[in-house]
């Protein structure tokens, strides 16, 4: 794995000590000596982690560190925050100012590399999330920044996984005074199965338990589609460099070594938790864009191109399994006139109130669809004429059974429908014939004085 890294030091001592240990791993490596620079080069994108000294002149490097961390632009750069100062108020002030990560010196060579390679990890699965998301659409700042710097509430979980009583609860108490409910979970099958079900927002594994490996529930954790998210810190003992590189290599968001000292424990989660937040942000932000793409903004629907594509499959596996597939075509009848009567607003309501009146009479398995303006489709998979019949039928009466509230319940409308069926009655039939019966039928229902249900069979 290569990476971009920046050393912010003014020691030209340490500078050249670490640009050595981290150019013999192949990395590229960029140097200041104050933080005003390094602040300009992550503002421009030129580093994928920045390694900072605390005791500098100017800005320290707390400060530039909640410099960088108050930033949209430089938010999800990670931070590793280098300094000889080892007291535990330091460390506890490094996270609190956003750090993602710490170190003392002297340093250690395996820690600095198991932690550089686990951040750059993150940072590759951020960018590319942060480049489908900043792509798609802007994203809202004052979003993230509510979300990521959000205190733990209430009703937030941690899972505790350990099967020693001596150690759990130490931990137990530092989490619970942080806020945290913690489910305290000794075998190891039922913590996989708990972390899966969705409730803890941060899982801490002892990787030292009697009773199981903890690197394999590590690995099983992260393994799991339904769990390779969740943020992850180990907690070993002192001595056990080994493993704990081995646990950052399958995956492991971060560790703490025992002692646990809790006020460190509680940055840390912190720390994992506000990155955790941040990557779910975007992911959601890419969801949202990828249901904009294939949904109608004003109904929730599925849109045309949606439906074209799924038709096309439900024709195509009702014709290998010799099961049948309907589809109704639906128009609001005099729609020009809703929109004369009650303006372009209460037309929009209208669909609006339509489309879940619609969702809310069809089966799990029925795709509902706006085509355009006033007309919507339903694909029905394992669907006959006299099941679309009966079910188009219900929809158009209870859209006509009861009027529609608009401009927040100032007006009431009258709203009829008229609906077309087009069943799959021939093996080489195709989605396009489909539609078009459909089309003719309601036509046909219109025809006939709308407000009405016609089937169209093939000839």
């Amino acid at each position: 794995m290569t990476g971009r890294i920046l050393i912010v030091d003014d020691n030209l001592a340490n500078i050249k000590l670490l640009e050595a240990r981290l150019s013999a791993e192949y990395y590229s490596v960029f140097t200041v000596d104050n933080g005003k620079d390094a602040i300009e080069i992550c503002k421009r994108g030129d580093c994928d982690i920045v390694l900072l000294d605390v005791m500098m002149p100017g800005m320290n490097g707390f400060d530039v560190c909640r410099h960088l961390k108050s930033d949209g632009e430089t938010l999800h750069i990670p931070i590793v925050l280098v300094t000889a100062l080892d007291g535990l108020k330091n460390r506890i002030e490094g996270l609190q100012a956003g750090a993602d990560d710490f170190i003392t010196k002297p340093i250690r060579e395996i820690e600095l590399m198991t932690r550089v390679k686990s951040l750059l990890r993150l940072k590759m699965l951020v960018d590319e999330l942060r480049m489908r998301a900043l792509t798609a659409h802007d994203v809202q700042m004052e979003h993230l920044f509510e979300r990521v710097f959000a205190k733990p509430q209430p009703n937030e979980k941690v899972l505790l996984v350990d099967d020693k009583a001596s150690s759990v609860e130490r931990t137990r108490i530092a989490l619970m005074r942080s806020g945290y409910q913690v489910i305290v979970e000794g075998d190891a099958n039922r913590a996989l199965e708990y972390a899966a079900s969705g409730d803890p927002v941060l899982t801490i594994i002892n990787i030292d338990m009697q009773n199981y490996d903890g690197l394999r529930l590590c690995s099983q954790i992260k393994q799991q589609k339904e769990t390779r998210n969740l943020p992850l810190l180990a907690i070993s003992n002192e001595g056990q460099d080994e493993r704990i590189a081995r646990a950052l290599e399958l995956g492991i968001n971060d560790f703490v070594r025992r002692p646990v000292e809790p006020n460190e424990l509680a940055a840390r989660c912190l720390t994992q938790l506000r990155q955790y937040r941040y990557a779910d942000f975007l992911r959601e932000s890419v969801q949202a864009t990828m249901e904009m793409a294939v949904k109608d903004s004003l109904t929730g629907l599925y849109n045309r191109r949606y439906m074209e594509t799924h038709l096309a499959n439900h024709v195509k596996i009702a014709q290998e399994k010799a099961t049948p597939l309907s589809i109704l075509i639906l128009d609001i009848d005099f729609f020009k006139k809703i929109n004369d009567s009650f303006g372009h607003d209460g037309g929009d309501d209208v669909l609006k109130e339509f489309a879940k009146r619609l969702t809310d009479n069809l089966r799990r398995i029925d795709l509902p669809c706006r085509m355009g303006g006033e007309e919507f489709v339903v694909i029905m998979p394992e669907t006959d004429k006299e099941l679309a019949l009966a079910v188009a039928e219900r929809i158009r009466s209870v859209v006509a059974e009861k009027e529609f509230i608009i401009e927040d319940g100032l007006k009431l409308a009258e709203v009829t429908i008229s609906i077309g069926i087009g069943c799959l009655t021939i093996l080489d039939d195709t989605p396009e014939r489909l539609l078009k019966r459909a089309d003719i039928a309601l036509y046909h229902a219109k025809e006939a004085g709308r407000n009405r249900v016609k089937l169209e069979i093939a000839a």
